[in-house]
């Protein structure tokens, strides 16, 4: 007798086996089509299904390949690092992610990009995906995107605006900190000074005869020696001092953690400095002095402004008493250069 129930048991079980193989070349068709890499790791982290893309990628042979573990088939993955990673998914059975700005890469395939890139490699986000099957047995499916040009692009418009910031800080002609990013300074070196209770001194100093420079050599003369004194004034600095262009032939340094003694004793050595240094234009001679005013910030002060005005005004007085010296605004005292 023919046992009805049997013979659907049976076809089902047959459908099934055949859906299921369907289905397996299904995924092995997607999985070899995708432009993006499948690596599937058992528990023990070996390798034990990889796709065309990494076929493709490496030079290495499948079958030499699946069964062995991941860090030795690719001996250059941080293996303390991404074991941790692997772990965690296990153990918190969530997936996991790294992207090209975390680590530019973590498997060392070669781009095919027509682009110049910094690295030989191909940028890479790389997600960590935990299967678990019907068996329990615990698998991690790893996602290799290639993002080189992601990576590319993003890079250079990230130095490109890094340049941007920069172009919009520095004076065009002497390379130095502009009035305005150099007044920024300034009032972030006084709230600091003020919130500390640091010490913060400033030097003004301003081209002797300057008009008179430009109206006998020429504007182009002007221009190499404002180049020429700027680049000799910071040879002298140290790197925290703020040097900055402060309109014209007025340049102004900001002295962070200094007392008055030590901005004096800064301002006279470049007094000194540029009044013994000769400049070569067309062939010609020329000898140029500065003077110099100085102030310390003291519990007067209300705001930056006024140490400003007091360094100015201390400027002002080395240039009556005949320019070439130093003006400190502390009493008023002139400091005679020999």
């Amino acid at each position: 007798m023919l046992d009805f129930n049997a013979l659907i048991s049976t076809t089902m079980t047959d459908t099934l086996t055949l859906n299921e193989q369907v289905l397996k070349q299904i995924n092995s068709q997607i999985a070899n089509q995708l432009n993006t890499g499948v690596l599937v790791l058992d528990a023990d982290f070996n390798i034990v299904i990889w796709n065309r893309f990494l076929q493709v990628h490496t030079d290495k042979i499948a079958k030499n390949t699946l069964g062995q573990s991941i860090f030795s088939a690719f001996p250059e993955l941080p293996e303390r690092w991404l074991s941790r990673k692997f772990s965690s998914v296990f153990q918190l059975n969530t997936p996991s992610f790294c992207s090209w700005e975390q680590r530019h890469h973590l498997f060392e395939l070669p781009h095919t990009r027509p682009i110049t890139t910094d690295s030989e490699f191909m940028a890479q986000n790389c997600t960590f995906l935990p299967i678990e099957t019907d068996c329990k047995s615990k698998y991690i499916c790893i996602l290799i995107e290639d993002v080189t040009d992601v990576c590319h692009y993003q890079t250079k418009l990230q130095k490109t605006l890094a340049e941007l910031a920069q172009i919009s800080r520095i004076d065009g002609l002497t390379q130095i900190y502009n009035r305005r990013h150099w007044q920024e300074s300034l009032e972030q070196e006084y709230a600091k000074a003020r919130r500390h209770d640091k010490k913060l001194s400033l030097i003004m100093l301003d081209l002797d005869y300057f008009k008179l420079l430009n109206d006998n050599y020429g504007h182009q003369c002007g221009d190499m020696v404002l180049i020429e004194v700027s680049a000799l004034i910071s040879s002298l600095l140290r790197v925290e001092d703020i040097f900055g262009r402060y309109g014209g032939e007025e340049f102004a340094i900001i002295l962070p953690e200094t007392a008055l003694s030590g901005a004096i004793e800064l301002a006279q050595r470049i007094c000194n400095k540029i009044a013994t240094k000769v400049l070569i234009y067309k062939d010609q001679a020329i000898k140029v002095t500065v003077s110099l005013g100085v102030a310390q910030l003291s519990v007067e002060e209300s705001n930056y402004e006024e140490l400003i005005t007091l360094s100015d005004n201390a400027l002002y007085q080395a240039k009556a008493l005949g320019r070439n010296q130093v003006c400190s605004a502390d009493c008023s005292k002139s400091l005679l250069i020999d």
